[in-house]
């Protein structure tokens, strides 16, 4: 039996902007744009094609005004920034000059926003981002991707490339281990399904799918069959292929690296089921609605919130018990 090899670890943002950069040199169109906020290959992007790169400075706001600007030229831009300040700090500019003026205007602008969850977790909650979800949601007509692993990352550039439409992309900061050899042959279905079971569903987004399959094998040892499912698009999937999915299964477990109750993924999966009329139990696992100044690593971080591998395989043996 033939192994397949994973490729080596690397952060979620090294790859997209390799890829990023890549169609870059291909493609006369593409425009990158960044609020003071470099990398190695970000580096090369501007050395290449300096005459499509912009630096704004520390200015998310007007970041978004610039972007806005260059897609109703034509172009295709990336703009890219930390996530809290690519989201909150600009919120009204996305809500008009994207979410609203998009309804009117063609335009292809994808959002890049690196440190989702507790990812900077050194640097406390100013550059922890567990709001972005909710508030990213919360407007029409935009796109909203929150990929598990790098391979994922990188294949989000030719779907963004193709996708008319503004679109946020959530990024961890850190080099997750990788899940994925090759990239998701449809991105319109929104999910992937990683472990199939017919008893638990655990669907989480991000960091958390990792959280998802340690508790799942540690499940299934105990005889509890489970199945996970990679939510990489927090706006759209198909509704027929997660029904076929939840039909087989007793209950439902929402996991994600945001506030839960607030109207993140389980506000989303927690809809969805209600207005399909599907029979299930359902729980949400996320972070407590408060903020945390504790320092640590971010295992321990994730138990104090909630969601770590241990509170979490916890919190669903608990609610195992509760399924007739």
């Amino acid at each position: 039996m033939s192994v397949v090899k994973l490729p080596q670890s690397k952060a979620m943002r090294d790859t997209l902007l390799l890829a990023i950069h890549q169609e870059m040199l291909r493609d006369s169109e593409i425009f990158f744009v960044t609020a003071d906020f470099g990398s190695p290959i970000l580096d090369k992007i501007r050395a290449d094609r300096p005459d499509r790169f912009i630096n704004v400075g520390i200015a998310e706001q007007n970041l978004i005004n610039v972007t806005a600007g260059l897609a109703l030229e034509g172009y295709k831009v990336f703009a890219y920034a930390i996530a809290p300040f690519i989201t909150m700090r600009c919120y009204e500019q996305i809500r008009i000059n994207l979410a609203l003026l998009s309804v009117v205007r063609a335009m292809n602008v994808n959002l890049i926003g690196v440190g989702a969850g507790y990812s900077y977790v050194v640097s406390g909650p100013t550059h922890q981002c567990f709001e972005d979800i909710i508030v990213m949601r919360a407007l029409p007509n935009m796109s909203i991707y929150s990929p598990s692993d790098q391979v994922m990352a990188a294949a989000l550039t030719d779907h963004c490339l193709k996708t008319i439409g503004p679109k946020y992309l959530r990024l961890d900061a850190e080099a997750l281990p990788v899940l994925y050899t090759e990239a998701p042959r449809n991105f319109n279905d929104g999910f992937n399904i990683l472990r199939k079971g017919n008893r638990i569903c655990l669907i989480a987004t991000g960091y958390m799918v990792h959280v998802a399959l340690e508790v799942a094998d540690k499940l299934s040892a105990s005889g509890i069959s489970v199945s996970v499912v990679d939510l990489f698009c927090l706006s759209d999937f198909s509704e027929d292929k997660m029904n076929s999915v939840l039909s087989s299964c007793k209950g439902v477990v929402t996991l994600e690296e945001g506030f839960r109750g607030r109207g993140g993924v389980d506000a989303l999966i927690f809809d969805y089921i209600l207005r399909s009329n599907i029979k299930i139990q359902t729980l949400n696992i996320g972070v407590k609605g408060e903020y945390c100044f504790d320092l640590g690593s971010r295992d321990i971080l994730h138990e104090k919130a909630g969601i770590g591998p241990d509170s979490v395989m916890h919190s669903v043996e608990k609610f195992n018990h509760t399924l007739v």
